[in-house]
């Protein structure tokens, strides 16, 4: 895929970034259960690779919280942290790991990320962003609790939009 597709196609990732979580955030808690910010970004990491992922991954939470409010400026250095990690994970997996069939390939890359993701996550907020006030209760109910439904939604839907842009030839075979 050419850098200027790449490009075009993480513009549209971030546009995505900031306009579907919107639809959520009408219901309340609904952006921490469903985790709507966190598709694009997977997705651009697994389609564009790196440093597209990666860049995405900073750039849709820091837009989305100065144009939406979402997430809130507390939340926001947490979130670019863990949102960045994705895209990179996910972009590093789908380089890296040799796999010639694209379910495989593309549910490696997503689980490995979301799992990389979290611990990430649950280490920056016990160590920098909330020191004293998070605990391992605290990050399990976070991580993977509460957001369970977004967890399953990505774990369908992911790898599910990989094939079939795949099949489309919108994008080429991992």
């Amino acid at each position: 895929m050419s850098s200027i597709k790449k490009m075009v196609i993480a513009a549209l990732f971030i546009a995505l970034g900031i306009t579907l979580p919107l639809a959520f955030h009408s219901i309340p808690n609904a952006g921490r259960v469903f985790l709507p910010m966190h598709i694009p970004i997977l997705l651009c990491g697994i389609l564009c690779g790196f440093p597209y992922g990666l860049i995405v991954g900073i750039i849709t939470p820091l837009l989305s919280s100065l144009l939406t409010g979402m997430p809130p400026a507390a939340f926001l250095p947490s979130m670019i942290c863990e949102l960045a990690a994705y895209g990179t994970v996910s972009s590093l997996l789908m380089r890296y790991v040799r796999v010639k069939q694209t379910y495989a390939k593309t549910y490696i890359a997503l689980i490995g990320a979301m799992i990389f993701g979290r611990l990430f996550y649950g280490i920056l907020n016990a160590l920098i962003f909330s020191v004293g006030s998070y605990s391992m209760q605290i990050w399990l109910a976070a991580a993977f609790v509460t957001a369970l439904p977004g967890v399953i939604i990505q774990i369908i839907i992911i790898p599910t939009i990989v094939v079939v842009l795949q099949k489309a030839k919108l994008i080429e075979a991992a």
